[in-house]
């Protein structure tokens, strides 16, 4: 089984979906108190019920940017230490979508932008949530040496 089925106690998931070798970056509300208010994210987040990895993604990428995921769309899966919960795992996802794909992307109700980005501009960025940007160097560094 893969690990995107699996059921273990994870606290959210997240990807980078490739479109035209950019990176699909959403940029965070700007609350008070929201962790990384006004920084570039990635699509993802928390995880609810009893969801596996896959599911948790799915539904966070349709109720953020209205796209249907499928597994066909995701390349690369690994674990890491959770951002918020230290004490949890989070699922980080490389994955890809077509431009026809970027183009239908309709912004939910959490965000206040997204873009494509360059991956050397999503790796320096100051504004880009630095855990992401290491999961991401992570996975490049990786496919180099496959």
């Amino acid at each position: 089984m893969s690990l995107l089925d699996q059921r273990f106690d994870f606290s959210g998931a997240k990807i980078a979906l490739f479109c035209e070798g950019k990176v699909l970056s959403s940029l965070r509300d700007d609350f008070p108190n929201l962790p990384y208010a006004g920084y570039w994210d990635l699509p993802g987040g928390g995880r609810e019920d009893n969801e596996t990895p896959f599911e948790c993604l799915q539904r966070e990428v349709e109720e953020e940017l209205s796209l249907t995921l499928t597994k066909d769309h995701v390349d690369w899966v690994k674990t890491y230490q959770g951002m918020l919960d230290p004490e949890k795992l989070s699922v980080f996802m490389v994955g890809h979508i077509s431009r026809k794909e970027y183009d239908s992307i309709i912004l939910g109700d959490e965000g206040q932008d997204y873009k494509l980005m360059s991956v050397d501009e999503f790796l320096i960025h100051e504004k880009v949530i630095p855990q992401l940007q290491d999961r991401l160097k992570d996975y490049l560094e990786e496919r180099v040496y496959e």
